[in-house]
């Protein structure tokens, strides 16, 4: 396949309909965070690949399109729906190196050092992308597998115009590039990036080359594996070749439940998304939300409620199942969830502090992206990818070209210490060798009455759940179409710290005063989450939403 990569982003922006207009395509839709990666996708499609085709080639061009997420240097899971309506789920999630262990973040008095497991070599898990991708299109894909790198590879050599909101991000975070990247790499530039630049990046072109010639061995074994091992000894990680070597993808059983007439298909653990989405929609089936109205007091208040106990929940019980027995059947029991909820006093807010665990025992940047995609079979995929943090630990492998993940911070550093977004764990999700780290990650697919009816996720650190929750009620309870689903201003509240975090728009002033009467504390943040995702119409047809928070953009054919 030949793109014409230069061209191309102008032409996708004439062409493309505006992010407030709803458009539906007959064949197969592909929502991403990078027109350039949208259209690569449709491309696949056209050429008779199908949706899991169309995911592997969306995630190697996002690592060159879009660096500060996309990457084949994290890691991410993916659930999978096919036409017949089987289900998958798989598990590509970074995992701990060998010499990791509990107190690696600690200082001599048991202090967390934060930046340790925020920036820098030892920040990074063993990352999981390509075994990821080589795993689903062994299993699932129909196309050569080189033939799905091309597009990458072509962007990587010949580059690709930035939009103008990456030349913000790339300028802001050059001072992390220089210092964490002494000898240089292809996200600097003396004098700044200005808008109209176009970014080359040979080494990371050549590096995915030798994927598209070995698969895994062109990335766990060989001459990347040799880079990333260097690339540890001068930053400070702990990552060998026997990390390397032995990282595997993992098949998971997709947690899945019903709401109302919807099947609900999402992520399991190390994921606490589809546990998280599934609790909070069951928390609030029994209650008229459509009948009370969008973003109204006593719509706000039942959400909040539900989430601050599904959030205290997360960080009680939620972790690596190969390591911790997670009690999922437990969490989702409909007693359980009648119980967790029947406290709430729609008088006043229910204070935090007061959230304890119940009923049973345990056993023993927020830059993430995701990726929506339905084929004119009506496969469907939901992929949520990460680096953690924007453009992860900053730090880019020497030679190869890609960006390196700052992971173990979603490890619980010290038991009630906050990560990066402010959430808390214990020892559920603490460091050990091997382990996958606690994700709020929550691809997620949706069928209506038995047939393929959304597919929806989002990146947002701990406000993921929160956002794929209210996309799937705005449009089920408030009918709201796709684009207006996603577009929709948000809120937020994870338990600790005990708020109400809103973007700009979101809450009516009016709304607002009374839920402070009430006890609640609200405040402002930045806008959040950048979802994606696709409503298959009565008629058949997709309609795709775009985040207008980003360059999200929906294409289709």
């Amino acid at each position: 396949m030949k793109i014409k990569i230069l061209s191309l982003l102008l032409l996708i922006s004439i062409l493309l309909p505006s992010q407030n207009i709803t458009a539906t395509y007959p064949n197969g839709a592909v929502v991403t965070a990078h027109p350039l990666a949208s259209e690569v996708g449709i491309e696949i499609l056209k050429e008779g690949g199908n949706a899991i085709d169309a995911a592997v080639a969306v995630q190697f061009a996002l690592s060159v399109v879009y660096p500060n997420a996309g990457n084949i240097g994290g890691g991410g899971f993916m659930v999978y729906r096919s036409a017949k309506g089987e289900t998958a789920a798989l598990d590509y999630r970074e995992t701990a190196p060998e010499k990791a262990h509990h107190d690696m973040y600690l200082d001599e008095n048991g202090n967390a050092i934060t930046d340790k497991s925020l920036y820098g070599g030892l920040a990074a898990g063993v990352p999981g992308t390509v075994a990821g991708m080589v795993e689903a299109h062994k299993k699932y894909g129909k196309l050569a597998w080189s033939k799905l790198l091309e597009p990458a590879i072509e962007l990587a050599r010949n580059g690709f115009q930035i939009t103008d909101m990456q030349v913000d991000e790339l300028n802001r975070n050059q001072e992390f590039f220089i210092k964490y990247n002494p000898d240089g790499c292809a996200l600097i530039k003396n004098q700044g990036w200005n808008k109209g630049d176009t970014l080359k990046q040979p080494d990371l072109a050549n590096t995915l080359k030798l994927i598209a010639e070995k698969g895994c061995d062109g990335f766990y074994r060989g001459e990347v594996a040799d880079k990333i091992v260097a690339e540890m000894q001068r930053s400070n990680g702990i990552i060998t070749h026997s990390d390397l070597e032995k990282y595997k993808a993992v098949w998971r059983n997709p947690v899945t439940a019903d709401y109302k007439n919807y099947k609900v298909i999402s992520m399991p653990p190390p994921s606490s998304g589809g546990i998280a989405l599934i609790t909070l929609l069951k928390a609030i089936e029994k209650y008229p939300v459509s009948k009370w109205g969008f973003q109204e007091d006593s719509t706000i208040q039942l959400i909040v409620e539900a989430e601050r106990r599904v959030y205290a929940d997360r960080a009680e019980y939620l972790g690596d199942p190969d390591f911790f027995k997670v009690p999922q059947e437990e969490l989702l029991e409909a007693n359980y969830i009648v119980r967790r909820m029947s406290d709430i006093d729609f008088t006043k807010a229910t204070p935090s502090f007061e959230i304890k665990p119940i009923g049973f025992m345990p056993y023993e940047s927020d830059q993430t992206t995701h990726y929506s995609i339905i084929d004119k079979d009506r496969n469907a995929v939901s992929i949520t990818t990460t680096l953690n943090g924007s453009y992860g630990s900053k730090v880019v492998v020497g030679g190869a070209g890609f960006l390196l993940n700052n992971e173990m911070d979603d490890f619980s550093v010290k038991p009630g210490i906050p990560n990066m977004y402010g959430l808390v764990g214990n020892e559920a999700n603490s460091i050990l060798a091997g382990k996958r780290m606690l994700s709020s990650m929550t691809p997620t697919i949706l069928e209506k009455e038995g047939s393929l009816y959304m597919v929806v996720g989002t990146p947002g650190g701990s406000t993921i759940i929160t956002s794929v929750f209210q996309a799937i009620i705005n449009n089920i309870e408030h009918g709201l179409s796709a684009q207006e689903s996603v577009s929709a201003p948000r809120f937020h509240h994870q338990w600790l710290p005990d708020e109400i975090q809103v973007e700009d728009g979101a809450i009516s002033e009016s709304t607002r005063k009374y839920l402070e009467t009430k006890g609640y504390k609200i405040t402002s943040r930045k806008p959040f989450g950048r979802i994606e995702s696709v409503i298959v119409k009565p008629d058949n047809t997709l309609e795709g939403g775009a985040d207008p928070r980003g360059d999200d953009t929906v294409a289709g054919y």
